[in-house]
């Protein structure tokens, strides 16, 4: 994936916080690369009772090669413009996975 060094990946006390753009409803689930300093993913879940919140966690830890637990939501549940705290991680390695996307 290119400009992941665009991203917006701010380290906190555990890991980092990566900002993401979502787009529920789309015909796949994909992650579509980087909007202007987020990551922009398309889910076909929908945005209600928080289908598509679910959704973007499993595609970024199946991405990340980590846990689902190791990804929380923490600030956007209801807006598309959304922060994940990602556990355990540095913000170097999680552009070099996405990079490789």
């Amino acid at each position: 994936m290119k400009n992941v060094d665009q991203l917006d990946i701010r380290t906190v006390a555990g890991g980092v916080v990566l900002a993401v753009k979502v787009v529920p409803g789309a015909s796949r689930d994909k992650i579509a690369g980087v909007l202007g300093s987020a990551l922009k993913i398309t889910t076909s879940a929908p945005p209600e009772k928080g289908k598509a919140n679910a959704a973007v966690t499993r595609m970024l830890a199946r991405a990340l090669g980590i846990d689902r637990h190791a990804v929380k939501l923490v600030s956007g549940p209801t807006n598309p413009r959304k922060e994940f705290l990602l556990a355990d991680l540095a913000a170097n390695r999680v552009r070099e996975i996405l990079g490789r996307t």
